[in-house]
């Protein structure tokens, strides 16, 4: 291997053990596994040269200056944090590729004309707080600022008290815009969160767009009661219509549209014991916003249809949401033109590299409104994600870093 690919494969190795458990990766944000991941960053950073800075809402950020300084920078990286028992690939690769484009641009004597910023963004999978790409949200405005400082983990801490446990000053989360105006453009490599491209036979590809998706917390509540002495008929149970609320989602997803509730919480929680109440999340993503609204509309009126038959209250609210995005169209091209299947190996048969849409939400999703953004996807042999099996081989990895150092050379080109 060349010294860049030696030195991403040291690099990916490094991170590696960070907040691995047997069942998978757990790095929230704001824990001591996401601080590691931090000094990590600062460290890749430092071992390059490359000056380090923590923005005003936690986003980390590494700098190559470019010979023109003050020219609008071009952003690459992706974001550290994993959900619960989540797989190694799902951000770190985007990060660990963008410092090893760097590697990999430098080693052929390149030198920017305009600045180029490695970027992790905070709380990209929303698994502590609650909200999904909460760091590039508050970047770019997207969130009111006291909203997210409330954010509360299941352990009742706030976003703001764990800031500040880190040293950071919650007072200043909030919209950057100087630092959205001082961007030219923000690429983001991401592991493939599906099996597309190895159909294709292709290492890598382009991201076309993402499809409308958000968050959704039911909260149906019932009366806490003895299991082995209430009759059924006397029973005000929560589980009863969150179950068939359940069922009613698979239902009106079988249309072509998205809908999983991954997180449920029942209180008290007793095995002996019938809960007080039910607590639980819906992820829902559909090709177009129309078919979302429906969805929703559907899955919620049968909620509220099963919680009144069995006499419990239900409470419907929207934690987050993202509308649809078109990745800009002209960056995309220009992207498209840039990786042929020489560049990077991308694409079979000689034909142009694939271009895929997604349902998987990502930071370059948030900014695409404030700035044009794309991403590039590699290849997951497993089609799995979100799970100790997403996986990438490494050639398929340098396949990666080779086409981001290629858009690099591009866009920060002079």
């Amino acid at each position: 291997m060349t010294g860049s690919e030696t030195g991403f494969a040291e690099l990916w190795e490094s991170l590696l053990p960070v907040g691995r458990t047997p069942a998978g990766y757990r790095r929230y944000s704001w824990t001591p596994a996401d601080l590691a991941c931090r000094a990590w960053f600062a460290e890749a950073a430092g071992a390059r040269n490359l000056p380090v800075e923590t923005d005003r809402n936690g986003n980390l950020w590494a700098w190559w200056r470019g010979l023109d300084s003050g020219a609008p920078a071009v952003a690459v990286g992706s974001h550290l944090d994993s959900v619960p028992d989540g797989g190694a690939f799902d951000g770190p690769l985007g990060v660990a590729s963008a410092f090893a484009a760097i590697d990999l641009l430098r080693e052929r004597g390149f030198t920017p004309a305009r600045p180029v910023g490695v970027t992790a963004f905070t709380e990209e999978e929303g698994a502590r707080f609650g909200v999904a790409c909460l760091g590039s949200r508050l970047l770019a405005g997207a969130i009111e600022p006291a909203a997210a400082a409330g954010l509360r983990d299941g352990d009742g801490i706030s976003l703001a008290e764990a800031m500040a446990a880190a040293g950071l000053d919650p007072a200043d989360l909030g919209p950057d815009d100087d630092r959205i105006a001082g961007l030219a453009a923000y690429v983001e490599l991401h592991i493939e969160q599906g099996s597309a491209l190895d159909g294709l036979g292709a290492a890598v590809g382009l991201a076309a767009g993402i499809w409308p998706h958000g968050r959704w917390r039911l909260e149906f509540a019932g009366r806490a009661d003895h299991a082995g002495t209430t009759w059924i008929a006397d029973r005000h149970d929560p589980m009863l219509p969150f179950a068939a609320t359940v069922l009613a989602a698979r239902a009106a997803a079988a249309g072509g549209a998205l809908a999983t509730f991954g997180k449920v919480i029942a209180e008290p929680g007793a095995a002996n014991g019938i809960s007080s109440a039910v607590r639980a999340w819906l992820d829902a993503r559909a090709p177009d916003e129309a078919t979302l609204d429906t969805l929703i509309t559907e899955v919620s009126a049968a909620a509220r249809t099963a919680a009144a038959e069995h006499g419990v209250a239900l409470d419907v609210r929207r934690e987050s949401f993202t509308p649809a995005v078109s990745f800009d169209p002209a960056l995309r091209d220009r992207l498209a033109a840039i990786l042929s299947p020489a560049s990077a190996g991308a694409a079979p048969n000689g034909g142009g590299i694939p271009v895929l849409p997604t349902g998987a939400g990502h930071d370059a999703g948030i900014l695409a409104a404030r700035l044009p953004t794309a991403m590039l996807f590699v290849r997951n042999p497993t089609g799995v994600s979100h799970s100790p099996a997403e996986h990438a081989d490494l050639a398929d990895c340098l396949a990666g870093v080779t086409a981001l150092a290629a858009v690099l050379a591009d866009l920060a080109g002079p």
